[in-house]
């Protein structure tokens, strides 16, 4: 089994992409973004601990670097790298990906996220198959891409105001 699991999701926003790609600069800079990677590889661990047996000791995450946003007219792009805790207390990269907003009309914005997932070195052909760990990396990407999704159309809150309607899946695309 690969250690490796590459993911991707994209969430449509009901918001101009000025008025998010403002907003995700400013949600880099408040801790807004690192709290959503540490809250979504809780999520992702808590549904592969489980499933990896008894033996398995959970990592944590421990280190998130968020590259500065690059932007033009057309993409904002920032970098992710997450850095976890293995069992035997070394750091592994966790996620390593891009965040990106692309414009999809006037008051429409393409939230998108692709990258690669790794597993705790050694669960590899010792724990969970491939497909627990595809649905757990999937997991935790889309719990990341709720949240942050939340943020960005309702930065007051992460309920955001009454009567709001949620972030929209693109068409074709499954719920999870």
């Amino acid at each position: 089994m690969a250690e490796h699991v590459f993911v991707g999701h994209r969430v449509v926003l009901d918001v101009s992409f000025g008025t998010g790609r403002a907003r995700l600069g400013i949600l880099a800079g408040d801790g807004v973004l690192l709290r959503a990677c540490h809250a979504a590889y809780s999520d992702g661990i808590a549904c592969l601990t489980p499933a990896a047996g008894p033996a398995a000791v959970p990592s944590r995450l421990a280190v998130v670097r968020l590259a500065g946003l690059a932007d033009t007219d057309h993409c904002a792009r920032l970098g992710l790298r997450w850095q976890a805790l293995a069992a035997d207390g070394r750091l592994f990269p966790a996620l390593e990906a891009d965040l990106m907003l692309i414009p999809a009309g006037e008051q429409i914005t393409l939230l998108a996220v692709a990258g690669t997932y790794q597993l705790q070195p050694g669960w590899a052909g010792a724990g969970p198959d491939q497909v627990i760990v595809h649905r757990c990396a999937v997991a935790t990407t889309r719990s990341f891409m709720a949240r942050i999704a939340c943020a960005l159309v309702h930065p007051a809150g992460a309920a955001g105001p009454a009567g709001a309607r949620p972030p929209r899946r693109p068409s074709g695309e499954e719920e999870p």
